[in-house]
Parts: structure tokens; C-alpha cells; sequence
């Protein structure tokens, strides 16, 4: 046998193998270079974790306090990273507990595959122990998922998911495995998935619709950008920095598209939405060119849509043809991927300023400035503002921290008043607004950027959702920073009924233990703060810790988040208070 001949039959030999299910499960997770995996062991995905053991030096499994956690430290791991999260369960309850974070992760479009057990294939529909359709139920809240019986599937499903998760508009994929095809054996090759048929992942942008949204821009007087998440997720964050620079168009952003561009940045105009800033909210519906990217018109965006940019032309980069449409009827659509879009269509803007319309922003920010943001962040009354919390966060990280929030006032005013410097730095629960996101995702986030300041900031409510995952975090020896801003309420719930029903404080006042010993019982180095004259040196020494600290800040119990757009309102309706 020749040299060539030889190379030939070990390259096949190494390829192909004779070997079970549940193997060849850990062996494609390698080939698609995952080395952090989430989950919780049980019955139907035993054989799974036994092969796991095996491979444990090339991908370190992460247990998690409840399945939950699993989802939502993954979701962080890849929202920080850009690549695919995984998790694992077993069938019945794990699998259905892992439907919050997969539906979290379809509507923020976030890139996850989930490995599901399943009871043997003679037993489907047999209500057996453990048994549920996770694949009927997770059907609405996934990109894709399959239930595999044979062994022999398993190679090609798992390629197929991590290209439809990752690829696109990324989204969460699941795989439900029985037990019988994880024992059953066969012979295993790896390929990876580098297309489907009838899958057109990313539509091909036409020269046509870039040249009529050039126009459009080169034309406006009063244009505005409003971008999402689709910059980030695209890579995209230079080319939008580049034709915003170039064409002089005053941006704002959505929660999930903040730090694509830096807040000090000239042309960052701030934050859209009902939380959002005054100015580009008010402004959206006086703008004559209102340019969306890689946004879907989210009903927290546009408020009523019925009076949302009358007057504007609308111009949509978007990578979803469903987006486009469906909510805001659009003048040109520039379907594509938003880098190579916005790439395409930087040469035929013409080099612009809006010195006016700039002002305009400007004159709105110092009346939200002196009615909102200075007694936010710089309060003369005596308790403590979720404001100045984060004033001193970004004091002390100097805007380079990756700040994980959960949902609720506080996830607004993170959002508001946190500086990012760095894209990917913040990493919140958007359109699902999952309670309890915060503490897993930042596991996550941590795992994946071992080298950024990772800081968690949760509300009292949210944060006892997953408070288990203190274990994860002490089991796991990960030095995240957690910070629990504590009103002893479910702040914004008690906010509505502040504001539109009378008071009533229905079932939102929270009786809340010990926080501090609580995290001292995980053995995690924790502090309490009340006074303003303690808030520094506490959160000095929280970013100092090498290891994972927690800090409860007790801030004003009724404090409320403005500017607000009342539920059905008109942007124009924003109020300062």
C-alpha cells in the first residue's frame, strides 16, 4: 500500500467510527467547538452525561441549579461571545423547564441549541414516566426542533441545528433524543452544515433598494436612525459608526442594540422606547426620514402605532423578511445581512450635518436632564436612587463593564444611565422580559468573557426567581458581580399602580429575607448598603474582588422610572413625570 493510499484510509478511519448514540452526541458538540455546556443530569439523558464524563477535559459542564438557569446562562454565554449557547436536559419536567429561557431566547433572537432526553421510541405516547411532547411544545417558541429515534440522525440534526441557530436571524434550536437511539450504536462521521435546501438564511440585498434608501438620506433634512440588536448580531457596529458619521444622522437605540455605538459618541442620541430618552422619542414623530436597522418596530418602541412617524418615509435594513411590514409600513426595504447593507450603502451617501436638528435633540435632553436625569443620578433627598447606583458603577468600571440586568425599574434605569463602551455589553431580557434572567445569564457571560468586569443588576423580585444559582456561581468558583437593588416591591408593577390605579398596591409589596447571609451561606463575600456615604468605597470594593461578590443597595421603595409613554400612548405623549 502506497503513502497516499495509507493517509487516505486513516483520514477515513478517523472519520468514521463504530460507536453509540450518546457518544456521538459529545463528539458533535466537539466538532462544532462547544466548551462550555449548561444543564441538569436525569433519567432519559443519563447515558448522555455517562459519555460526558468521558470527555470531560474538553467540555466542561456547567450544573445548574434548575434547568431555567441552564437556558439563561447559556442565552448570556452567547450574547456576550457570538456563538452558540448550549443546554441540556432530561425529559418531562427538565425539558419543560427549559421553555422560559428557549422562548426568551427566540423573541431576542439569540443563538441556542437545547439537547433534550426523551423516553425509548416504543413508549412515545404512552404517557410514560418523564414523558412529554417537548417537540409539540416548544414548536412556537423555536427556529427549528426534531425528535431523533435512531441513532444513525443524530450526526446530521446536530450539524443542521447549529447552522439554522447560528445562521439568519439567529434563534434557539431543540433536539429531543430518545433513550433507545442514545444506546443504539452505528457508524459516526461528523460533516458540518453549511446550507439547507429551501433555506435562504440571508436574502440577497438589491442594488435597487440601496439606491433609493441613498436617495432617501441624501435627501432628508430631518433624518434619524433608530438600530437594534441586528448590528450587534450582524457585526455591524463600524459600518453603522461609519454611516451615521458620514451622512450626520442623530441615532437612538433600542435596549437590545445599545452599546453597538458608545454612548459618549456624538450622534448617540440615547434610548428609544417608554423608558426611553425624550428627545428621540418626541423627535420620531417630527423626523422626514426615519431609518430602521436591524429593529422590529417592537410594540415598547413605537407605543401607538396608529400615530408612529406619520410623516416620515421609512427606510428598513432588515435580515427577517417577516419583519418587514409587519408593524410599520415601509418606503424601502434593504433586505440583507446589515454589515454588507450598510457597507453597500456608505459610498453613495453624500457627507452631511445637521447642525439644526442636532440642536433640536439637544435643547430636549437638558429639559429631561434637569426634570429626570439630575435627580437620578445626583438626588438631594436622603434615601438612595437606583440612579446614582449605576452613576457609581460607571465610575468605578469606567464604562467597560458588561452590565447583565434583569427586568423590572432597575433593567430601565441599567439600561438609561449605564456607559458602554465595548458592543456586546448589554445583555438584558428584551421582548419576553423574563424575571429572573439576570444571575444565569451572567454565569453565562462571565464563563464566555473571563476577562471582562461582568456586573448583574436585579431587583428584589426577580432576583429570588433564581436565587439557587448562587450554588452554580460558588460550585463554579465564577467571579461575577451582583448587584441587588432592593425597594421591597415589584418595582415597576407598583409603578403602574402608582400611576394608573390609584394606588392600589395589589399583591407587589415584598417581604424579603436576609440577602446578605444568604449569599454569605454560598460563601460568596456580601455587603448592605443604606447610606449614601457608604455606596463608593462598597462598590469599590465589589469591582477590587477577584471572587464573586454580592451587593444589596436598599434604595427608595417608590421611586418610579421617567420619561414614560403610557401603554397605547403616542411617542409624542412621553412623560417627565
Amino acid at each position: 500500500m502506497n503513502t497516499e493510499t495509507q493517509n487516505k484510509t486513516k483520514e477515513v478511519t478517523q472519520k468514521t467510527m463504530r460507536i453509540t448514540g450518546c457518544e456521538a452526541i459529545i463528539r458533535c458538540l466537539i466538532e462544532e467547538g462547544v466548551d462550555i455546556l449548561y444543564g441538569y443530569p436525569g433519567g432519559a439523558i443519563m447515558p448522555v452525561y455517562d459519555e460526558l464524563y468521558k470527555f470531560r477535559d474538553q467540555i466542561h459542564h456547567v450544573l445548574t441549579r434548575h434547568e431555567q438557569g441552564a437556558t439563561h446562562a447559556a442565552q448570556g454565554y452567547a450574547r456576550i461571545s457570538g456563538r452558540v449557547g448550549v443546554a441540556m436536559a432530561t425529559s418531562g419536567p427538565g425539558a419543560t423547564n427549559l421553555i422560559t429561557g428557549i422562548a426568551d431566547a427566540q423573541i431576542d433572537s439569540t443563538p441556542l441549541v437545547c439537547i433534550t432526553g426523551q423516553v425509548s421510541s416504543h413508549l412515545l405516547g404512552s404517557d410514560a414516566f418523564q414523558e412529554t411532547d417537548i417537540v409539540g411544545i416548544s414548536t412556537p417558541v423555536t427556529k427549528w426542533n426534531h425528535q431523533v429515534t435512531t441513532a444513525s440522525e443524530i450526526p446530521e440534526v446536530i450539524a443542521k441545528a447549529f447552522y439554522i441557530a447560528k445562521s439568519g436571524r439567529p434563534g434557539p434550536v431543540l433536539i429531543d433524543i430518545t433513550k433507545d437511539a442514545q444506546f443504539e450504536e452505528f457508524d459516526f462521521s461528523y460533516k458540518k452544515c453549511t446550507g439547507i435546501r429551501s433555506y435562504n438564511p440571508v436574502p440577497k440585498t438589491s442594488k435597487e433598494s440601496i439606491e433609493a434608501a441613498a436617495v432617501l438620506i441624501n435627501q432628508a433634512k430631518k433624518p434619524m436612525v433608530v438600530w437594534g440588536q441586528g448590528i450587534i448580531l450582524g457585526k455591524a457596529e463600524a459600518e453603522l459608526k461609519a454611516v451615521i458619521e458620514k451622512a450626520g444622522i442623530p441615532s437612538a437605540w433600542t435596549i437590545l442594540g445599545a452599546s453597538a455605538l458608545p454612548t459618549s459618541h456624538p450622534l448617540n442620541i440615547g434610548m428609544v422606547g417608554m423608558h426611553g430618552n425624550y428627545a428621540p422619542n418626541r423627535l420620531t414623530n417630527e423626523c422626514d426620514v426615519l431609518i430602521a436597522i436591524g429593529m422590529r418596530f417592537d410594540d415598547r418602541v413605537t407605543g401607538n402605532l396608529a400615530t408612529y412617524a406619520k410623516q416620515a418615509k421609512i427606510i428598513h435594513f432588515e435580515i427577517d423578511p417577516a419583519e418587514v411590514d409587519k408593524n410599520v409600513k415601509t418606503d424601502v426595504a434593504v433586505l440583507g445581512d446589515a454589515k454588507s447593507s450598510l457597507a453597500a450603502i456608505l459610498p453613495l451617501l453624500n457627507a452631511k450635518t445637521h447642525p439644526e436638528w442636532l440642536k433640536e435633540f439637544k435643547d430636549l435632553y437638558d429639559i429631561e436632564f434637569e426634570k429626570v436625569i439630575k435627580n437620578d443620578l445626583h438626588p438631594t433627598k436622603e434615601g438612595l436612587t437606583m440612579g446614582e447606583v449605576l452613576n457609581e458603577i460607571n465610575t468605578q468600571t469606567k464604562g467597560n463593564a458588561a452590565i447583565v440586568s434583569d427586568v423590572g425599574q432597575h433593567q430601565m434605569i441599567a439600561c438609561r444611565y449605564a456607559d458602554f463602551n465595548v458592543t456586546k455589553s448589554n445583555i438584558t431580557s428584551g421582548g419576553l422580559g423574563t424575571m429572573g434572567f439576570a444571575l444565569p445569564a451572567a454565569i453565562g457571560a462571565k464563563m464566555a468573557a473571563p476577562d471582562r468586569e461582568v456586573v448583574a443588576i436585579i431587583g428584589d423580585g426577580g432576583y429570588q426567581m433564581t436565587i439557587q444559582e448562587l450554588g452554580t456561581i460558588f460550585q463554579q468558583k465564577i467571579p461575577v458581580k451582583i448587584v441587588v437593588l432592593n425597594n421591597e416591591f415589584l418595582g415597576m408593577v407598583r409603578q403602574w399602580q402608582q400611576l394608573f390605579f390609584d394606588k392600589r398596591y395589589a399583591s407587589t409589596e415584598m417581604t424579603n429575607p436576609d440577602f446578605v447571609t444568604i449569599a454569605k451561606g454560598y460563601y460568596i463575600e456580601a455587603k448592605r448598603v443604606k447610606k449614601r456615604e457608604d455606596l463608593a468605597e462598597a462598590v469599590k470594593e465589589m469591582i477590587a474582588s477577584k471572587e464573586a461578590y454580592f451587593l444589596e443597595v436598599c434604595v427608595e421603595k417608590e421611586d418610579n422610572v421617567f420619561p414614560m409613554i403610557p401603554s397605547g400612548a403616542s411617542v409624542s405623549d412621553i412623560r417627565l413625570s
